[in-house]
Parts: C-alpha cells; structure tokens; sequence
C-alpha cells in the first residue's frame, strides 16, 4: 500500500487555528524526541527487555489526543508509548517506566507494554492483541448508562482486524450505539508480515466497516490535520449519541516491529519512499507554509529537547525499587463478596 497522494488529503487550508496548529506540531515532536530518546536508552542497555515504538506514527496519536477532552478515554496496544505521551503523561515517568526505575509511571513494574494513566484518561496498554476493544466499549456502555458524554477511543494496529475480538467489539458497539472509536494504525505489517498476504481487502479495517452498518473512514495518518478534523467528528458523533465510529490511519513504522528487529522483510526503498511523508517533517513545512515564524517553531523544539533531556537525566538517578513494593497492585480481591 502506497502513501496518499496529495489530491486524496483532506488537509484544505481551513484554518484550524495557530494555537491548534502550534499544538499539533508540539506533540509529535515531543512524540518523535522521546521515543527517539528511549531507542537510544536501548542502545545503553538501560531499557530492559524490549520496547515497540510508533517512530513515523505520530501523527494519528497527536491529532486524536489534541481532539479529546478532558475525561476522554485512551486504550492502546503495546505501541502506546506516544497516546501516553500525547495524553500529557511526564516524559520523565514515561522514560522512567520503561527504564525500570521508582520514578516510572508504575514504579517499574509495568515496563514498556503496560503504560497506565487513569488520572490522564490513559486506560492500559496491552500486550494481548485485540484484547483491549471490548475492555473499550465496557467503558463506553458505562458512560451511556450513566449518561455521561466521555468518548473511549480504541488504538490497534492492522493485524487486529483479523481477531475475533474486533469483530465481536465492533458489532456490540454498533448495536448499543456505543461512544466509542475504533482507530486502526494501518502500518502496513501485522509484525513481520504484510497484512495485504493474508487479508482478503485492500483496507483491512475499513473495508470491513459496512458489516456492522458503519461509514468507511480512511485518513491519512501521515497527516496531522487531517487525523485531527476527523477525529473531531468521531467525537462529535459519539457525544450525540450516534455510535462508535471505525477510522483507519494509513501510516508507516519507521523502526522495526520491536528493537529485537531489524525489519529486513521490508521491500528495498520502501522505507526512504515513506520517509518522504514523515509527519514530523511534513507539519513542520506546514507551518511554516502558514506563515508562522522560524523562530516559534524553533522555540518549542528547543524547550521539548530541553524537557527530554531533563527527563533523561532524572531517570538515570532514580533508584530501582525496592522489593517491598513487588507484591502490590497484583492482585484484586475476586471473591464472592466483590461479585455480590
């Protein structure tokens, strides 16, 4: 699958705003430092284990999570290091997380697939594929019983389309009219294979849209302002109580599927083709196309810089935790009391 041309980008020259525009801009960067940051953590061997990072994929976290508000829901896939960050979890407990230090976002103990927030509407990160869309429209029934007006917003890659679980989640949040979101990453490889080998659509997710009675939605992934006006009419739809809505992003990883691959099943020049559109690069020319000033942009590049350095920093001082700490937040009481 090719990257969108310029004629099929719904990014017309409607003004959003400088504050959006600004904003957009300032979350991918910091999207793009800080991972790039934690990939060379890696290098140090002082991130354990492994870590999957959504480098070239910035673009859909920044627009979905510049269009929520307050109260909105994210639930994302071990890929969540940047809908965390772009949820306004602290780089320093993101980085910290993943480094396994006391300062992390859960002292240490969830590592880099299982980034969790509540206080910032971050509602788990998971491992288990396709696992988290029914969690995601548990959450939505909850507020449509309670009549409360938070949307759940679901992010999954491609290879999600072919579970079970996407199907049984899609069809119960069409049913009850949910308010929910369900954003397929379209990265074009279910881990090492491409999904076009064993999905019989072009657009696994969209394409699929219509069997459960739903728009077909495609959006440049690639494309800030395009991810952020249609996840603005996700929004706007869910919150009128019209039901879930099913976007796929047409996006690229940059990386491998985690840092133990190389990505040498990538075609030839497929990489550099999409490197053309990396979202970082191409909203910075935008901003610039709009007459912002150098200087601006210059300005919140150095701060983010600053802010991941501090980060760093902080992180490699922290201490590991302590080992009295190894048994909480293990275990929920799943009595029959609880039950009843």
């Amino acid at each position: 699958m090719k990257p969108l041309q310029k004629s099929e980008i719904s990014s017309s020259n409607d003004d959003l705003g400088e504050d959006v525009r600004l904003e957009l801009y300032r979350l991918q960067f910091l999207l793009r430092e800080a991972e790039q940051r934690a990939f060379d953590l890696f290098l140090q061997n002082l991130v354990k284990g492994t870590s999957h990072l959504s480098l070239g994929q910035e673009a859909v976290a920044a627009g979905f999570a510049a269009a929520m508000k307050p109260g909105d829901l994210s639930f994302c896939t071990y890929r969540g290091h940047a809908h965390t960050l772009a949820r306004g979890v602290p780089v320093e407990q993101v980085l910290g997380e993943l480094m396994g230090r006391d300062n992390g976002l859960m002292r240490g103990k969830g590592g880099s697939m299982h980034l969790t927030s509540v206080e910032h509407g971050v509602m788990g990160s998971y491992a288990i594929i396709g696992a988290h869309l029914p969690i995601a429209c548990g959450a939505a029934w909850r507020a449509q019983y309670k009549g409360q007006d938070d949307v759940s917003v679901c992010f999954f890659g491609d290879g999600t389309t072919n579970i079970g679980a996407f199907h049984e989640a899609l069809n119960f949040a069409a049913i009850w009219k949910l308010p929910v979101i369900f954003v397929c990453e379209n990265n074009h490889y279910m881990e090492y294979t491409p999904i076009g080998d064993v999905t019989a659509v072009p657009h696994p997710a969209a394409d699929r849209a219509s069997a459960y009675g739903l728009e077909r939605i495609i959006v440049d992934g690639n494309d800030a302002d395009a991810v952020y006006r249609t996840a603005m009419a996700a929004y706007d739809k869910a919150r009128k109580g019209e039901g879930p809505s099913l976007i796929e992003c047409i996006t690229y990883r940059h990386s491998g599927h985690s840092r133990a691959d190389p990505a040498k099943y990538r075609p030839e020049g497929e990489l550099e083709k999409w490197k053309e559109r990396d979202p970082v690069k191409v909203y910075r020319e935008r901003l610039l196309d709009f007459g912002i000033d150098k200087d601006v942009i210059l300005g919140i590049e150095s701060a983010i810089k600053r802010e991941v350095d501090d980060a760093t920093d902080q992180c490699k001082a922290a201490p590991i935790p302590s080992q009295d700490i190894i048994m909480t937040d293990v275990y929920a009481d799943g009595g029959f009391a609880w039950r009843n």
